[in-house]
C-alpha cells in the first residue's frame, strides 16, 4: 500500500479551508442566536418603546451578518471545489 501525505499547495488549501469554513460555522451559530431573541410580532404601547428599539437593534444586528455569512460561505464551498481539483487531477497525473 502507498502512504500519501498532504504537502505542498494541497495542505495550505486545506488548512485555508479549515479556518475558513470555522469562521462561516461561528458566524452562522452567532446569527442563530441572535434570530432566537427575535420576536415575530410584538404589540407595544408608547411606554415599551425601548422593547421596539431593543428588536430593531436585533434585527440590525442580524441584518450585517447576512454579507459576511454569505462571503465566508461561498468561499468555503470554492475551496472546497478547487481542493477536490487538484486531488483529482493529482490522482489522475499518477495513474
Amino acid at each position: 500500500m502507498e502512504s500519501t501525505t498532504l504537502t505542498g499547495p494541497l495542505l495550505y488549501l486545506l488548512i485555508t479551508w479549515g479556518v475558513v469554513t470555522a469562521i462561516f460555522l461561528f458566524l452562522l451559530l452567532r446569527r442563530s442566536l441572535l434570530a432566537s431573541h427575535e420576536d415575530d410580532q410584538i404589540f407595544l404601547d408608547a411606554a415599551e418603546e425601548h422593547m421596539a428599539r431593543e428588536q430593531r437593534e436585533l434585527v440590525a444586528k442580524i441584518d450585517a451578518l447576512s454579507k459576511p455569512l454569505m462571503g465566508t460561505g461561498i468561499l468555503a464551498g470554492v475551496l472546497l471545489l478547487v481542493i477536490a481539483g487538484m486531488w483529482l487531477y493529482g490522482g489522475l497525473k499518477n495513474f
